[in-house]
């Protein structure tokens, strides 16, 4: 089993599709759809989307809750977090090696959580 698609929910899609695609520029992740509602990015083996709520309540971050993506190489650890801080994310903790993971937590406009990391020895 693998995982194949991640939707977070956003309060404000404009800010929110900003956010990602500056994140995701120098990815492999491509936004490939917009709509109202939804604003999906792909790569070969992922999905990833922001979403308004499907029931209209507002987006809420989970407690506990976090996405975690290999980003490839350590380097590309680095380059993200400062990438992520300088459009408006928040660090939950800097660049490190953390067990067998080189990796970054970050939250995004929507305090959403995401383990940027690499698996790279």
């Amino acid at each position: 089993m693998k995982s194949s698609y991640i939707v977070l929910g956003t309060n404000d899609m404009t800010a929110g599709v900003a956010f990602y695609d500056a994140l995701f520029a120098d990815t492999a992740l491509t936004q490939v759809h917009s709509d109202h509602r939804m604003t999906y990015w792909q790569c070969p083996d992922l999905a990833f989307a922001l979403a308004l709520p499907f029931d209209g309540a507002p987006a809420t971050n989970g407690n506990g809750t976090m996405v975690g993506l290999d980003v490839g190489a350590n380097s590309d650890v680095d380059r993200l977090y400062a990438k992520a801080l300088e459009i408006g994310g928040t660090s939950e903790g800097a660049p490190a090696q953390r067990g067998p993971y080189y990796s970054c937590y970050v939250r995004d406009l929507d305090k959403n959580k995401l383990c940027l990391f690499s698996m790279a020895v």
